[in-house]
This record gives C-alpha cells, structure tokens and sequence, in this order.
C-alpha cells in the first residue's frame, strides 16, 4: 500500500510506535479488523467491541505475519487480559482509540490517492446505484467498489484502505443514520463525483424530516474536490433544489426531461423515455444524452432502476466513457442478493430484496411483484427508524399492497400489525391478509401457504432477519 510504512502510519493516527526493527520502512500489504483476514506483511487494528476484544488476536497476527497492530491497551494489559505473552508480540502502535485511527489512517491514505472517488448517498438505490456506477465505469477502468454493507464510519475506512495501484476509480457508498455522520465519511472519502439518488423517509427518529435528511445527506459537499461535480435525480423534490455547489452547476438524471419543475427544479442533462418493463427479467428504455439517444437494456427489474442506470450514465460520461460503453456497460450489471434479487427455484419465484426497507422502497418492491405472471405474495415485515409516524407509514404500506391486488400478503412484527390493518381496511375482495407476531410464527406457517407457481416477496428491515424467510422459501 503506496507510502503507508510503520512509520507514516503511526505519524497519521497519532500514535506511538514500538518495538520496530531499525531501518524498517516496507509498506504493509493490507488494514483489516478481522484477524481472520490478515496477511503476511499486513496491519491488524485491534479493537474493542461489544462482543469481542481484538486485542485477544494480536499473538495470532503475529504468528500469521503481520507486520504491525494498532491498539488501545499495552503487551502487559494484554497479557493480563487474555493471556497473550508480550514476547509473541512484534511492532505495535499505541493509541487511545482504534476506531478513530482506522479513519485517521485512511484519511491520510486517500490523500495520496490520485483516482477519481465517486460517493454515493441518498435514502433509497445506494447499492443498486454503486453496482451500475461500477459495473458500467468496469468498461473502460479497474474499478474498486464497496463490498457488502461496508457503508458506514467503519466500513467506508476500510474500503478506502483496499485501494490498491492497479485500481483506477472507486465507486464508495456512504450511509448515514444521523447529522454529523456524513461530515465524517466526507472528509475521508473526499469524493471528487458526487451521487445522490434520493431524499425519503429514513432514519426519521434521529433526522425529524425529509429536509433535515437532505441537509444531513448535503454533508457530502464538505469535502467534495473543489473541481468535483455532483450528480443528483432531477425527478426528486428535494434534490431538485439544489442548483450548484461550489459555484458548478449539479447534473441531473432521471425518468423525465423536464425534472421535477413542480419543486423548482430544472431539465434533466440525462434521462430515460419509452420505458418498457420486460417484467422480472429488466427493462428496456431509450437513454437521452447529449441530444442523442440510444437504446439500453436494463437487466434489473423495476422501473427505479432504470433511474439508477440513467445515474451510471451521468458519471461514466463525466469520466469519458462512450455511449456505447455506457449502454454495454449497463446490460451486464447483475443483481445483489438482498437487493430486488430474482431467485427461480423448481416451483417458484423469490424476490428477494430483505436487506433494508422504508416506505419508499417498499412501495418500489410491491410495484415490481405486480409485474409478475401468476399468483403474487408479499412477505413484508417491520420498517425500522421511521419516528413518530411509524404507525401510519405502515399503514400506508398495507393499503398500498391491497390497493395494488396482492394475492397475498403476510405481515410480521410488532410494527407490522399496523400495515395488516391499513390492508385489512382498504378494498380488497378475495385477497388473502394475516399478521403474525413474530418471524418464527411465519416460518412456522410458510409451507401451507405458498403455492406452486408463486411469485414471492420478501421485504423487511435488515433486523428483522428476513434472509431466513428467503432460505426457507428456497427449501
């Protein structure tokens, strides 16, 4: 990893350094938190957490061939603690806290950087989004992208921290959940693009508002590249109004060619027409760009990611990339397990899209089960950090399910009995509406209710665990 030495390291988080051979100033291979991932020459950061103490590993890196450990605690608190004799130990870096010296070190390290960093944020399509972005900049560069959830204050560090010489771009997600956090992520990741694909309804408890989230969500700017540029959805009602930032015009994308002029906004610079759904297998559409138009296929069902193709397009002709990259690039993005993932089994359909929900991606979800063939069951549980109105958006969920003529749908969880009821109120003739209390109920009940030739839906929070409703239903 280009100058990140022993003594770099320790300069950039502050900390002390101990125990390092004279003359020592090789670069270590790789960062990492899990001692399971260290490699020969590589830096453990041993830290605390709720479950697990890292620094009970620092023997096991030692002997495995790591080159240094970040930690709180000294060889002899360490031997105390968890028997890990100071003899075993190598070159180490004291400091007072872990968790911040991992932001630090990768804060420096992005400053040595020269790559194009693109950051993407918003309520919904952050994923989805950072896979077309990634997938159509893949064309013409070695891209490096984020990796699972690895969104936030830990994640984004030791994203940054994989870069290595042969990536040419990275395409980073940043999530947040509060004010302040962004600020953060910003001023590690410094993004030279900006993406923001939408301001929803998340995170209300700590955000109050969709402005408080579009203000929390503009921390990105912070510590944008002077000469960045920023990419919003012009079909947005909050993004659209955002005009410029740092004195440079925002582009725009989106479904429309006027924009959401309702909210004041303006003409979308790139945007999508004659959108044709082909159903769970993607979409087909016209791209406009630049007074042209070309003819893209959008693998990924559902109308929300054309948007976020038409995203992918604005920041790989910011980078140089043909249109007829953009296009190539954009047919071959495959879907996310969690994320509007198709499963096909023996005798049915399972989309599974159970990482996260809110009631904008919900809505999203249930749009894209009614394009399926046959009978359409949703399995939908609570929405999480919703504040005050949780109840009703809930509610609202459920009256948008029977509203739209699902088959089926089961509700699980203490939130969700008021999407049962919001369903159970509204006009749904020969629709089949439970509730059950918790995840357990339903699995219990799932084999006497799915049907050969279903199509499946399964929506939830990320903590209500629903990836086991995906795997019962794949049995």
């Amino acid at each position: 990893m280009k100058n990140l030495n022993l003594h770099t390291i320790a300069e950039a988080c502050g900390g002390r350094l101990y125990n390092v051979a004279d003359g020592d100033m090789e670069e270590i291979t790789c960062a990492v938190l899990d001692s399971r991932q260290i490699q020969k020459g590589g830096l453990f950061l041993a830290a605390e957490g709720e479950k697990v103490d890292g620094h009970r590993f620092i023997g096991q890196v030692f002997e495995k061939g790591a080159r240094c450990v970040i930690c709180e605690k000294s060889p002899g608190r360490v031997r105390e603690e968890h028997g890990v004799p100071e003899e075993s130990w190598g070159a180490y870096i004291l400091v007072e806290n872990t968790m911040q010296a991992l932001k630090d070190v990768a804060e420096y390290y992005r400053s040595l950087l020269a790559i194009p960093v693109i950051g993407i944020t918003g309520s919904v399509g952050k994923t989805s989004t950072k896979e077309f972005i990634a997938g159509v900049l893949s064309e013409k560069y070695c891209v490096l992208k984020t990796e699972g959830n690895f969104n936030n204050e830990v994640g984004l560090p030791l994203t940054l921290l994989r870069i290595r010489k042969e990536h040419e771009a990275a395409v980073v997600e940043m999530g947040i959940s509060e004010f302040g956090e962004m600020h953060r992520l910003s001023k590690m990741a410094r993004p030279d693009i900006c993406v923001l694909t939408n301001i929803g309804q998340c995170h209300l408890e700590n955000l109050k508002s969709r402005e408080g989230i579009l203000r929390a969500k503009s921390e990105i700017f912070d510590f944008m590249a002077n000469d960045g540029y920023v990419c919003v959805n012009g079909d947005d009602d909050m993004l659209a109004t955002i005009a410029a930032v740092k004195g440079r015009k925002v582009i725009r994308f989106g479904l429309t060619p006027d924009g959401n002029r309702k909210a004041g906004g303006h003409h979308n610079d790139i945007y999508a027409s004659d959108i044709d759904s082909l159903g769970l297998l993607g979409s087909t559409a016209v791209m406009h760009m630049e007074g042209k138009d070309y003819p893209v296929t959008v693998t990924l069902p559902g109308q929300h990611m054309v948007a976020n193709a038409m995203a992918a397009a604005a920041v790989a002709r910011l980078l140089g990339l043909t249109a007829e990259e953009i296009s190539r690039g954009i047919a071959g993005v495959q879907p996310v397990d969690g994320r509007s993932h198709i499963i096909k089994t023996d005798n049915k359909i399972i989309i599974d899209d159970c990482y996260n929900a809110n009631p904008i991606s919900v809505h999203s979800a249930i749009d894209l089960l009614d394009t399926a063939i046959g009978r359409k069951v949703a399995v939908l549980g609570d929405m999480f950090e919703l504040g005050a109105d949780s109840d009703a958006m809930h509610a609202d969920v459920g009256r948008y399910a029977a509203e739209k003529g699902i088959d089926v749908l089961l509700c699980t969880g203490e939130n969700s009995r008021n999407m049962y009821n919001g369903a159970r109120n509204t006009n749904n003739l020969g629709q089949d509406i439970r509730y059950y209390n918790t995840r357990e109920e339903l699995l219990k009940a799932l084999p006497e209710l799915i049907l050969e030739g279903d199509t499946v839906l399964v929506k939830a929070s990320h903590g209500m665990g629903f990836d086991a409703v995906v795997k019962a239903l794949e049995n």
